[in-house]
């Protein structure tokens, strides 16, 4: 049976690096609190986490990274000065990268999130840069 695969080869992404500022230092250590908040916001984004891993460094600070079937999601925290570098990239339509961060800001409690998104892949390739 003939099927239509017109879709093969074709690939497209979203990608969205984000730096959160004014964030409670003892949340921006807490390795469970982080994993559940990433998990969570991802899920509401539309995304489907397969899994979260993580490791906390000494004296302190986390990175936090989640595998999911769009693609992947990490952040990176620096609790000595209250901020966090998140990277969000999704393939196809189906999860919002930028929604995702939005809500870990909100979870955080951060302030105003500044965010680059870059379109990668089919169609032509763009960046915008939002908040700040």
């Amino acid at each position: 049976m003939p099927t239509d695969r017109s879709d093969v080869g074709v690939f497209s992404g979203t990608h969205v690096l984000a730096e959160l500022d004014g964030v409670d230092p003892r949340l921006l250590d807490d390795e469970t609190f982080l994993r559940a908040a990433l998990a969570r916001t991802l899920t509401d984004a539309g995304a489907t986490v397969c899994d979260v891993i993580a490791h906390r460094f000494q004296p302190q600070g986390v990175t936090v990274l989640a595998m999911l079937a769009e693609s992947h999601a990490s952040v990176h925290t620096y609790p000595e000065v209250g901020a966090a570098f998140v990277d969000v990239f999704t393939c196809g339509d189906r999860a919002d990268p930028a929604h995702a961060v939005q809500l870990l800001g909100d979870a955080l409690g951060s302030g105003p999130v500044t965010m680059s998104t870059v379109r990668r892949g089919q169609p032509a390739r763009h960046t915008t840069v939002t908040g700040g």
